[in-house]
């Protein structure tokens, strides 16, 4: 075998590592394009290296502020020096999702991260390599997983298939209602939407064409409230606050979505009704959660009275 030959052997074992090994491999240059991008980050990402060849990393990948990784990224371009970010203080870079049961108390991978400078022949410093560690089990196996999840809720707020808030980060917004209602009699109403018989249109369609139509009713609730308003609180159960809204005016509401809910699965070439139940703001509500049982009563009376129907919750009157 010649030198040439065995260069080449070498060149090659070495980009089979790269591919390989259980770290992410990440080269970007001065204008942040992505150069390099090795099997691990393909396996968590979905985006083949070629795909992610010469694109923007920030372009790919909204969810890393630009700003603050520049300021990261640019003493190691500068000054040859390795920089790094820990879980502690940034629970990832890459938002990819843990895959492994063991630590299956986190939704998320928890990362570190090694930014090392990478030279040139002429020793300029033209790209810089990022080191993505996952640290999940680390995360976990410390009891950091309450520490963790707070640092995690920032960017767990919202459900990552229609982009609606999820329950836990919604809550909060019914309780601020409640107060509006004490403090200044502000009327509001609260709508929670359950498709019905929902799981056998998933057998029938499949995953990602049920999936289709989870977002495109997500769509149509969040155009009815305002911001931060509406929630997905279960598989096919959606919830929506209606401020300054009197009861007549939240029954008109909930009926008209509830036909367009079904005007919206028939394009999809499937019959799907909705059923709805409606609590008012009220006096008697002590939270958020006493608000949703409300709510979740009247739901329960439609779906218990033949489903596809919109039910008002009625308090118990003080004798």
């Amino acid at each position: 075998m010649t030198q040439g030959q065995i260069e080449i052997t070498d060149i090659h074992w070495l980009m089979d590592i790269l591919q390989n090994i259980d770290v992410g491999l990440v080269v970007l240059d001065r204008d942040y394009r992505i150069h390099l991008w090795n099997g691990f980050m393909e396996s968590h990402s979905g985006i083949s290296p070629q795909k992610a060849k010469d694109q923007i990393l920030f372009s790919l990948f909204d969810e890393i502020p630009e700003a603050w990784f520049r300021q990261k990224a640019e003493p190691v371009f500068q000054l040859r020096t390795r920089t790094f970010t820990i879980w502690e203080q940034r629970p990832f870079l890459f938002r990819f999702y843990n895959s492994r049961p063991i630590t299956g108390q986190s939704e998320l991978m928890f990362q570190n991260t090694t930014i090392i400078p990478l030279e040139s022949l002429d020793r300029t410093v033209n790209h810089i390599c990022l080191i993505v560690y996952d640290v999940t089990d680390t995360a976990i196996s410390r009891g950091e997983v309450s520490k963790a999840n707070e640092s995690l809720s920032a960017v767990t707020s919202k459900d990552s298939l229609t982009g609606l808030l999820n329950r836990d980060s919604w809550l909060p917004t019914l309780d601020h209602a409640i107060a509006e209602h004490r403090n200044h009699q502000q009327s509001s109403a609260l709508l929670v939407v359950d498709l019905d018989h929902f799981r056998d249109v998933n057998r029938v369609l499949g995953h990602v064409r049920s999936d289709e139509i989870l977002k495109r009713i997500a769509t149509a609730l969040s155009t009815l409230a305002q911001e931060n308003c509406t929630a997905r609180i279960g598989g096919e159960l959606f919830a929506l606050l209606l401020k300054n809204t009197e009861s007549e005016q939240a029954i008109a509401t909930a009926e008209r979505l509830r036909r367009g809910i079904a005007g919206l699965t028939k394009s999809a070439g499937t019959d799907i009704s909705a059923s709805v139940g409606v609590a008012m703001s009220h006096d008697a509500l002590t939270d958020a959660q006493d608000w949703l049982n409300c709510a979740d009563k009247a739901l329960y009376h439609a779906k218990e009275s033949g489903k596809n129907k919109t039910t008002l919750y009625q308090y118990k009157t003080q004798e």
